[in-house]
């Protein structure tokens, strides 16, 4: 397993942005859940009176006790009805010190006098959207640098919301799958892809790629493959926001959160526009939008079979015509090193990029 330093990335092992941590279903009122991610265990929770998702630390400054692993003994669960939820606090199962969202203890019972500051685990910030929970991840404890991933097509009644098929953990390290962004020479061998034209491009917290061609593994019922356009962007270092035309309208959705050093969790999700032109969709829409979701979860797959068994590239025998991979690289160091020198990687990087013997995508598609 390949570690950061092994890929010389910079100071920190983990990086800098948004990560999806859990489906917003997977939380709620009643049971804290247990998670872990950038090597370190979190208590996410549902506030009872606001609604809104905690993440904390997950372990008690008392005793180092874990808030949300399961319980089922502690009078602190049965008296609470089967939870240590208590509004929009958590109480500890040992000892029932209660922390509030601000990760401050608020209550300690058997203790009369005043509660010590240091009584407190850190609290991440954290917010909902789009069917899931993200938190902003920053070795430096900094503000977010950009907005939490949101799409307007998701409150949209002409359009299908997705359903995040949970693809469980990667043994490999995120840089792995970064790569995918700029490989243009995968596309044919692993996809069955035409690809006609293409085109990657760094700016600042971005990186996209785009490309037009005939696709065989998203193809027609009657088994032909329309011209896919695809124009598809990394927000930072785990989300990946990509959008479809071409066949169905749709938005296509990639993540993956660091666990450890070198292994990820993965998510894939696909939002689709009423294929029949209904608002809002149809049953028919509905049935046809999670099977055109199972043929992009199939082309994903195309490439999860390969990171899955395929040994960590530190030293890549790259090519001018595979695609920009050096540029990618270096904007993804920027997520890795502090935020004072993010414009250091940037400025070797930003810019439109066309591999060798590819027509640009920017290009008309009658040059």
């Amino acid at each position: 397993m390949a570690t950061s330093q092994d890929y010389r990335l910079g100071d920190y092992t983990f990086p800098r942005g948004w990560f999806m941590i859990a489906t917003a279903d997977e939380i709620n009122t009643h049971k804290p859940l247990a998670v872990r991610y950038f090597g370190r265990d979190f208590a996410l929770y549902r506030g009872q009176e606001s609604g809104r998702p905690v993440l904390l630390d997950a372990y008690c400054p008392h005793m180092k006790t874990h808030l949300a692993a399961r319980n089922d003994t502690s009078y602190v669960i049965i008296d609470g009805g089967g939870t240590n939820v208590e509004g929009d606090s958590i109480r500890c199962p040992y000892h029932a010190w209660r922390f509030g969202p601000d990760g401050q203890c608020n209550d300690i019972p058997y203790h009369d006098g005043p509660i010590p500051k240091t009584a407190c685990v850190k609290s991440w910030p954290v917010v909902e959207s789009l069917g899931a929970i993200w938190v902003w991840h920053d070795p430096e404890n900094g503000e977010p640098e950009w907005e939490h991933p949101s799409l307007p097509e998701w409150d949209d009644a002409g359009w299908v919301n997705w359903k995040f098929d949970d693809l469980g953990v990667l043994e490999q390290h995120p840089q792995e799958v970064i790569d995918n962004i700029c490989d243009y020479g995968h596309l044919g061998p692993i996809h069955g892809s035409t690809v006609q034209r293409y085109e990657n491009e760094f700016n600042g917290h971005l990186a996209t790629q785009r490309q037009a061609g005939p696709h065989r593994t998203l193809v027609n019922a009657d088994g032909g493959s329309p011209i896919l356009h695809t124009d598809t962007t990394y927000h930072g270092p785990g989300v990946l926001i990509s959008y479809l035309t071409g066949y169905y309208d749709s938005v296509l959705m990639i993540n993956h959160t660091p666990i450890e050093d070198g292994s990820i969790k993965v998510w894939h999700a696909l939002l689709v526009k009423s294929p029949s032109g209904s608002s809002p969709v149809t049953t028919q829409d509905e049935i046809a939008a999670r099977q055109f979701q199972h043929a992009s979860l199939l082309a994903f797959m195309q490439d999860f079979e390969v990171w899955t068994n395929k040994a960590p590239c530190l030293n890549g025998m790259f090519i001018p015509s595979d695609g920009p991979f050096m540029k990618a690289r270096i904007w993804y160091k920027q997520f890795y090193n502090p935020r004072e020198r993010a414009h250091e990687f940037r400025d070797q990087c930003d810019g439109i990029y066309v591999p060798r013997g590819a027509v640009a995508y920017s290009e008309s598609e009658s040059a």
